[in-house]
């Protein structure tokens, strides 16, 4: 294989950057955005109960950072908890 051919040949293609959107859409996308919306309407002292088992095989750890940021980028105030089975996410009262 001729190595000068190698280093020089493009493996991308370019694109313009004003053709990307302007927005993340992560494999989470649908799941976070269903949470970001039903965490809006909760009445204080109240939390969102989400099953683990029904997250589609999210991780814990990847759905709270998912959620968090979400969360940054809406501006809102959150705290979360969990155990074995539920993810628990709620409106911070210090927020």
């Amino acid at each position: 294989m001729d190595s000068s051919k190698t280093k020089n040949a493009n493996l991308y293609r370019s694109v313009k950057i004003s053709s990307l959107g302007n927005r993340r859409r992560g494999k989470h996308y649908d799941l976070v955005g269903e949470i970001m919306r039903q965490v809006k309407t909760l009445h204080s002292g109240m939390a969102l109960e989400i099953p683990l088992q029904d997250v589609g095989g999210v991780e814990l750890a990847n759905l709270r950072s998912a959620v968090h940021r979400a969360a940054l980028a809406e501006k809102l105030a959150i705290e979360t908890q969990s155990d074995d089975k539920n993810f628990y996410l709620w409106l911070s009262q210090n927020g």
